[in-house]
């Protein structure tokens, strides 16, 4: 994998955030997940202000990965970049889109869960897919299939993943690393919980050591 994927993998899991209040909200968060061991998140366009909390928390921890989620347009990826974005999360497969991301040199992790998707990413050289919705879609059984065909491919489940099956994900080769809101929940988050916040993402990281090193 290159740099950034394994920065991402190493670390194993990947908050994904919806921000309702992100002038207020980015900053701490942040810190929070930084504190925790977590130096990583995906920032979803599904709330308005995803460019504004990208920057944000890109200035309050500029080591920190932050990638662009939920992304369904060229105009959002445009946005993402402007943002600081280093990687583009879509929901599914769309080779519009990650040509587009190609083009201008940055991350895509497109959303994948079927043989048609995999053949597609194939030929745009990918090597992290999401797989998305995780649990719905078939979990780890259903990864662990896909990859008998398709070696070539690190994922990176996202959908049901919690700290009572995180360990199972990631104790499969296959998973670069799993996306989780349960560490970011809007409770969490609106309620200012930073210290929870922190202290669920220590417990991850521990599972990530204990998953890799078991």
């Amino acid at each position: 994998m290159n740099a950034l994927n394994q920065a991402i993998s190493d670390i194993g899991v990947v908050p994904v955030i919806k921000l309702n209040n992100p002038e207020r909200d980015a900053a701490p968060l942040a810190k929070a997940l930084c504190e925790g061991g977590v130096p990583v998140a995906e920032v979803t366009f599904r709330a308005a202000g995803a460019p504004l909390a990208i920057k944000a928390m890109k200035e309050t921890c500029p080591d920190m990965i932050v990638g662009a989620g939920t992304v369904t347009t060229t105009a959002q990826i445009d946005e993402a970049i402007a943002a600081g974005a280093q990687v583009i999360v879509t929901p599914g497969f769309d080779p519009e889109l990650v040509a587009y991301a190609q083009s201008k040199d940055i991350a895509i992790y497109p959303g994948c869960t079927t043989p048609t998707d995999y053949h597609a990413a194939l030929k745009f050289g990918l090597e992290v897919l999401k797989f998305f919705p995780a649990e719905q879609s078939g979990g780890l059984a259903k990864i662990k299939a896909m990859s008998a065909p398709f070696p070539q491919f690190k994922v990176m489940p996202t959908g049901g993943v919690s700290l009572k099956n995180l360990k199972d994900y990631l104790s499969s080769p296959v998973i670069a690393a799993c996306g989780g809101s349960y560490m970011v929940t809007a409770d969490l988050i609106d309620n200012h919980k930073w210290d929870e916040i922190t202290d669920l993402c220590k417990k991850s990281r521990e599972i990530v050591k204990e998953a890799r090193n078991g």
